[in-house]
């Protein structure tokens, strides 16, 4: 197994916490199996002993990956508190997909006659909101997301851990205007789908989505900013019961997501 050590009894190992990180048992599998490249080291809580970790120890043997084993992990400067289910693996940030190879994938989709989907967040803050929305993107056959380089949460450990190790199935580019992004989308025949929490928005059940899409999720709080919105060829709206009257930003996604794959399925 690569090179394999031990620190001495009862001591804490510290990692800081950086973009770097992937942390749980599902989400360093998922990048085991799918980019085991990304991975310079792991480091192991002797005590957590699961199926999930042996097969974590046998698939850094095949890629020879150096283990190290530890009595407790300690993640330092995190924003929050980090549930790693005694396993980090450090190396490489998430790769990105160039903006331009993201729409050729897409005009190439359309020009087969299919209808490709994407999504775009648009200042999605919270990296749990993220992978969340990630998770349900994959989930729904979405293969390509845009996401803004500034103004959006970090595609971490937390968002990796979030997304249950979709993130490592999903082809993500960062654009530095994302409105110009949806331009660029329209222009190659995508039809813009803004998602917003406003009366006279269509009803997801009257929209028409079999067509090419890029459905847009906006902040967690403010919705999509003014700008974004006005890029958008229809503005999509969840029907609502409740006394609430707004869903958080994931879980409007996935419910929009799904009502695509109902429309393909019929």
């Amino acid at each position: 197994m690569g090179r394999s050590r031990h620190e001495p009894a009862g001591r804490e190992h510290r990692i800081r916490y950086g973009d770097d990180l992937i942390w749980g048992i599902h989400p360093v599998l998922e990048v085991l199996h799918s980019q085991p490249r990304r991975i310079a080291e792991l480091c192991i809580q002797k005590d957590k002993q699961s199926r999930g970790i042996q097969e974590i120890i046998d698939a850094a043997r095949t890629f020879k990956i150096k283990c190290l084993f530890v009595d407790k992990i300690k993640i330092g400067g995190s924003p929050e508190p980090v549930n790693h289910q005694g396993v980090v693996a450090k190396g490489a940030p998430m790769p990105l997909l160039p903006f331009d190879d993201l729409l050729a994938y897409f005009k190439t989709a359309i020009e087969k006659g299919e209808t490709p989907r994407l999504m775009a967040c648009d200042s999605i803050q919270d990296p749990h909101n993220l992978g969340a929305i990630i998770r349900s993107a994959h989930a729904a056959g979405v293969t390509h997301l845009i996401v803004p380089r500034d103004r959006s949460a970090p595609l971490s450990g937390t968002a990796a851990k979030a997304s249950a190790g979709a993130i490592t199935k999903v082809r993500i580019s960062q654009v530095t205007n994302l409105a110009e992004a949806l331009k660029r989308v329209k222009e190659c025949g995508g039809w813009i789908f803004g998602a917003v929490n406003d009366e006279r928005a269509v009803s997801i059940y009257e929209t028409d989505f079999k067509v090419p899409v890029c459905l847009v999720v906006g902040n967690e709080g403010s919705g999509l900013r003014p700008l974004v919105k006005r890029h958008c060829d229809v503005l999509v709206s969840i029907p609502m019961v409740g006394e609430l009257d707004s869903l958080n930003s994931s879980v409007a996604a996935a419910v929009i997501l799904f009502e695509m794959v109902r429309q393909s399925l019929s």
